[in-house]
């Protein structure tokens, strides 16, 4: 059980911050992970009333607010447009609706989950985060430099044309992935994360040369995203079954990308 001793709901990001500096303070989120825990929290963050529920647009990148809700990303045209509905591909099967209304983005990101279909689908865009204190960084160096103590303000998808497949499997619909796997085309290069491996998800970039043959790519691309991940076991697959789901979810996810139609 998760037990609180202190509750607060900050009126400033720097106040937020600033309670977060304290031993076994912690950030609500959407709770939906959290509560599942069993710690003590010395002070609960509550950053409701720092107006961070938003999607905006700019020239550059389309801006998500770190209480933005993963059902609003799902369901928001703008990103769908940009992405060939790769958010409503990736989000679309988490638990289920009622569940993607409350949890939200920057929980999901900042847990950066080994299991987070989230995280995938970002690091593949080429996300940044803004923080309070450590500023405007790369998903992947946040994710790497493990940051903690810090406030995430929002995520920044950069605006270009892109193509995204993203799959999946699970072994019950709404249960957690036994991997994922987002491939985005930009330009002539693919970048392919793979996560719940079970661990955090990794980025992989591959050129594309000019005239190559599309069945072939896509299976060299597969093996060499099998090869160079490293994968777990745990109660929902092995290692060695992990490692084979790569190789078939990238190729898919390869394929979809180059034709532009959907791997069935």
């Amino acid at each position: 059980m998760l037990t609180i001793d202190k509750y607060l709901r900050p009126a400033t990001l720097e106040e937020a911050y600033q309670a977060a500096q304290q031993k076994n303070s912690v950030v609500l989120g959407g709770m939906l992970w959290l509560r599942l825990g069993k710690k003590r929290v010395s002070t609960a963050i509550d950053l409701s009333d720092l107006g961070l529920d938003y999607i905006t647009e700019t020239d550059a990148c389309w801006k998500i607010g770190a209480y933005t809700s993963l059902r609003a990303l799902e369901t928001h045209e703008g990103l769908n447009r940009m992405t060939n509905n790769g958010f409503r591909n990736a989000f679309g099967a988490i638990v289920g609706v009622q569940f993607r209304n409350l949890a939200t983005a920057g929980g999901s990101i900042f847990g950066r989950y080994g299991f987070s279909d989230v995280l995938t689908l970002c690091l593949a865009l080429d996300a940044s985060v803004e923080l309070h204190h450590a500023g405007v960084l790369s998903l992947e160096a946040f994710c790497d430099q493990g940051i903690r103590g810090d406030i995430l303000k929002e995520i920044r998808i950069p605006k270009s044309p892109v193509r995204v497949s993203y799959q999946a499997q699970r072994n019950t619909a709404t249960d957690f992935p036994v991997l994922n796997v987002c491939a985005v085309l930009r330009d002539d290069r693919i970048h392919i994360t793979v996560g719940a491996r079970p661990l955090r998800a990794v980025p992989l970039r591959f050129a594309v040369e000019p005239g190559a043959d599309p069945e072939e790519l896509a299976s060299r691309l597969a093996d060499t995203a099998a090869e160079e991940t490293v994968f777990g076991s745990n109660t929902r697959a092995s290692a060695q079954y992990r490692k084979h789901l790569c190789r078939v979810l990238v190729r898919r996810a390869v394929r979809e990308v180059l034709s532009g139609k959907e791997e069935i």
